[in-house]
């Protein structure tokens, strides 16, 4: 990437995001310059005075659906070339670490967060780039889901993270595996002791025994991780 990653959210509650964006992280995160942060009230592209985004369905049915008029003059208004649009919608495919990945080597994203009973499809079908769910349930609107993607993308740029490449590296989910137990001092804390194992010093050992960890974890509460790889094995 020439720069810092661009970050659009596009959304009629922007002020949900202000506190998020401005602690931990992501506050280090846009202080080293390496991200920007924009949020975009999509009632700022509205055409009447009462700032209207949403309207009935056509053919009936419950609740109001969002406008496209005012989502193709606010994509149109921050998009940049190359960018990627995202909508969060509970029909996405489900967000992984992979695409983590995949989306912190982009240059701009732009999070369409929609509400009330969702958004025109012309909208989906001539804007979005990717669709994506957080989970197989339903909330009020896709600010929270965005906040969710930009925090595990943010965390994987160059710089962000103290400890370099490694931070990350060993991470759950990094090879299809969840992280192995980790421990710290006190090597004995009410009763319970630190493995001996990582305790002796011997990194080579410690490093076999985590790795027996993750896939023993792995195998024991997300086993249908381990089929996407047949050739794992656990310990």
């Amino acid at each position: 990437m020439g720069g810092p990653l661009k970050i659009d959210v596009l959304t009629v509650f922007p002020g949900m995001l202000r506190g998020f964006l401005e602690e931990s992280m992501l506050k280090r995160a846009a202080r080293q310059g390496a991200v920007v942060f924009r949020t975009v009230d999509l009632r700022d592209f509205a055409h009447d005075a009462r700032r209207t985004a949403d309207d009935r369905p056509y053919g009936g049915g419950p609740g109001m659906i969002m406008k496209p008029e005012l989502w193709f003059e606010a994509v149109e208004a921050v998009r940049t070339p190359g960018a990627r649009v995202i909508l969060m919608t509970p029909a996405g495919p489900t967000f992984r670490q992979a695409d983590a990945r995949r989306l912190a080597q982009a240059e701009h994203l732009i999070f369409v967060c929609g509400h009330y009973e969702g958004i025109d499809e012309r909208v989906r079908e001539a804007l979005v780039t990717d669709e994506l769910s957080i989970g197989d349930y339903v909330l009020t609107n896709g600010v929270l889901p965005a906040a969710v993607v930009v925090d595990a993308v943010v965390r994987l740029l160059p710089g962000v993270l103290g400890g370099g490449e490694q931070a990350t590296r060993d991470e759950s989910f990094t090879e299809d595996l969840l992280e192995p137990p980790q421990y710290t001092r006190p090597a004995m804390f009410r009763g319970m002791a630190v493995p001996d194992v990582l305790q002796r010093g011997h990194h080579a050992e410690a490093a076999a025994w985590r790795a027996g960890q993750a896939l023993d974890r792995t195998a024991r509460r997300r086993p249908d991780l381990l089929k996407r790889d047949p050739e794992k094995t656990v310990f």
